[in-house]
């Protein structure tokens, strides 16, 4: 039986409102230690925010991270997966779609994220990718 987004997943990830400023996200981040956070309307997935759109579409474009909400930097396009969905269908949609990141929703509501590097820990532990994403952070 082939194994499923759920049995590799980040459960619970971290999400804040559309409303929410960059400032207080890239805090969450760097506290967390995460580089992606969920954007959401109550418990409506609404985009996504990676450490990247936050330097790109904030920081080059000088933008005031205190008054720049996460909607504004955020990619509202966002490609999702299933918990049932089979952990290939993951790997197909990220190579697809040069994506890193993949939140796991049931229905409108998010309820997990699925990184490369998970893919990375599981499907081949021992290469440079998933030895590397294995590792403590350094801070």
């Amino acid at each position: 039986m082939a194994q499923q987004v759920r049995e590799i997943m980040t459960s619970a990830p971290v999400s804040v409102g559309a409303l929410t400023a960059v400032s207080e996200v890239a805090h969450r981040m760097r506290d967390e230690d995460i580089g992606a956070v969920l954007v959401t309307e109550g418990d409506r997935l609404r985009g996504l925010v990676t450490d990247r759109d936050l330097v790109i579409r904030v920081l080059a474009e000088e933008k005031d991270p205190g008054d720049t909400t996460v909607q504004e930097a955020c990619s509202p396009e966002i490609v999702t997966v299933g918990p049932g969905d089979e952990v290939g269908r993951a790997v197909q949609l990220m190579r697809e779609h040069a994506l890193r990141r993949l939140p796991v929703v049931e229905g409108d509501r998010a309820v997990g994220m699925v990184a490369l590097a998970d893919l990375a820990m599981e499907r081949d532990p021992s290469s440079a990718l998933g030895d590397i994403s294995a590792a403590a952070p350094n801070r």
